[in-house]
């Protein structure tokens, strides 16, 4: 019996290391599941298919057509949201956040996402001076991200 319970542990530690290494071997979901290039391109937020993705930095991004998903293949810089896809208020007050992909806003030509509508208005106020303090903040935090993995 007892040597039964142990092949079975075996079996089961296993499966669950093997579960694992699967599950981290694809790249995370992009601003989760919506079409980067539609903010610029629809002025709104639009979900992506899973018909028309793109893997770019190490994430999996989708798109609403094959247009969109040509346009980001030839500059994903222009279109990717600013700091990695983390809230920009929270990076602006020096830590990351995630982010509701409706509370969004272009500003200079640059996507910038919030963690919700709320946080998007208290963030819209003071965008210019939050925009400079994300940007200052930006580098340090990513690499602690980095430093993380």
């Amino acid at each position: 019996m007892l040597k039964k319970v142990f092949v079975f542990a075996l079996v089961a530690i296993s499966l669950c290391l093997n579960l694992a290494a699967f599950a981290g071997s694809s790249p995370k979901l992009a601003i989760k599941g919506y079409d980067p290039v539609a903010y610029f391109t629809a002025s709104k937020a639009t979900e992506g298919s899973k018909d028309f993705e793109y893997v770019w930095n190490a994430r999996t991004w989708r798109f609403a057509s094959k247009e969109n998903l040509e346009l980001f293949k030839k500059t994903p810089e222009k279109y990717a949201p600013q700091y990695s896809a983390n809230c920009a208020w929270a990076v602006a007050h020096n830590y990351t956040a995630p982010v509701d992909p409706k509370a969004w806003e272009i500003v200079n030509g640059k996507l910038y996402l919030n963690y919700n509508m709320e946080v998007r208005a208290k963030w819209l106020e003071k965008k210019e001076e939050y925009i400079a303090s994300g940007d200052k903040n930006w580098p340090a935090l990513a690499e602690r991200a980095k430093a993380d993995k």
